[in-house]
């Protein structure tokens, strides 16, 4: 005999009451400034998802997917969830899954860090690792017809699991927080699109407030979502966009097109080589004195992008973007040298043109569009 309505309604309410208490015990992340040379009336803030429980800016998708599904009546005692990720949304979701005695399994690709696997399976879940990125989602499903489980599938809902007009979250978290600061409305929140959800809710979330902010999305290089957003400003959208190989910058960047990847919530992009990002990212872990994950240095050349702009058009102001996880989690990627000769990625060079950057260089092989 199957559980009850009664039995099941019961069991949701008590897990959303965990979840509740959990998000209670929670403080809020850190707005932590950097000064940028050469821009003295510009100032550059990150948002540090990092200090989250699990370690990255994913822990508010995770706990927004288990609200939305356990509200909607999708998830049952005792019955396993999966995840198509990267890794990241996989910990925090695990983490969720262990909080209401789910069982969790992550379908990963086989190249995720060795650091994201063991805290996927620090937090009680197991990994289910592929070869090809564009195949997770057929395995999850799978597995979920198998086990009689539920897949969260965050490429899909992330953008609408999110409260995006309050309830703390990421936009409306920085707002309050830049409140006091010399410039207290950022002219640009830069971002990073993995499912998209981000982006959707800070876009969503300043036009619903009537603030001019803009938000820039910076894609890494081996990724669809920038040229299908290009293909949307052009008026002939492609959503049937594929690659073969997933992302080298680990998080975000997509081989397909994601059902969350609300374009219209965007108003700029660029597309950044993994090289430049990895510089970036070098730069940003030296300035701050702690090591910063991958898509920290995509989204800090979107951010130099657009501080370059201001500074043209003479304008002083505030740039604020994500500090997505720690660099800890790439202990042997982005910090191991043998990773850049395996990946034939000449990092040098790209530290020089990064550094020429700093300086004011406007290179030319960062396609962009929305930025005028």
């Amino acid at each position: 005999m199957g559980v009850s309505t009664f039995q099941q309604r019961e069991w949701e309410t008590a897990a959303i009451a965990k979840i509740k208490a959990d998000f209670n015990r929670s403080a809020d992340t850190h707005l932590i400034p950097l000064a940028l040379p050469g821009y003295p009336d510009i100032d550059v803030y990150f948002k540090d998802e990092s200090s989250h429980p699990t370690g990255s800016l994913k822990h508010r998708l995770a706990r927004s997917l288990f609200l939305y599904a356990l509200a909607n009546g999708w998830l049952r005692e005792g019955a396993p969830i999966i995840e198509a990720s990267s890794g990241s949304t996989a910990v925090s979701e695990a983490y969720f899954a262990r909080l209401l005695g789910l069982p969790f399994i992550a379908v990963m690709p086989s190249t995720t860090s060795p650091e994201k696997i063991a805290a996927i399976e620090f937090q009680g879940g197991r990994c289910h690792l592929i070869g090809r990125a564009r195949d997770l989602y057929g395995a999850s499903q799978q597995l979920a017809r198998d086990t009689g489980g539920h897949f969260m599938d965050q490429f899909t809902y992330a953008e609408r699991a999110t409260d995006w007009r309050a309830n703390n979250n990421i936009a409306e978290s920085i707002f309050r927080q830049m409140a006091l600061e010399p410039h207290p409305v950022p002219e640009w929140i830069v971002c990073s699109p993995g499912t998209g959800g981000t982006a959707t809710t800070l876009g969503r979330y300043v036009r619903y407030c009537g603030y001019p902010t803009r938000i820039l999305c910076a894609d890494p290089e081996i990724s669809v979502l920038f040229d299908y957003y290009r293909s949307e400003l052009a008026g002939a959208p492609d959503s049937t966009m594929v690659l073969e190989e997933g992302s080298r910058i680990e998080g975000i960047g997509r081989p397909r097109v994601e059902p969350s990847f609300i374009a219209g919530c965007v108003d700029a992009m660029v597309k950044v080589p993994d090289a430049l990002s990895l510089a970036a990212m070098r730069y940003v872990s030296g300035s701050l004195g702690r090591r910063v994950g991958g898509s920290t240095g995509t989204q800090f050349v979107g951010v130099l992008l657009a501080v370059q702009r201001m500074h043209e058009e003479g304008r002083a102001g505030s740039v604020v973007t994500i500090l997505c996880d720690s660099g800890d989690r790439y202990a042997h990627s982005y910090y191991e040298p043998q990773w850049y000769v395996r990946h034939g990625i000449d990092i040098e060079s790209a530290e020089a043109q990064w550094a020429r950057m700093l300086c004011g260089e406007r290179p030319s092989d960062l396609p962009a569009v929305g930025m005028h």
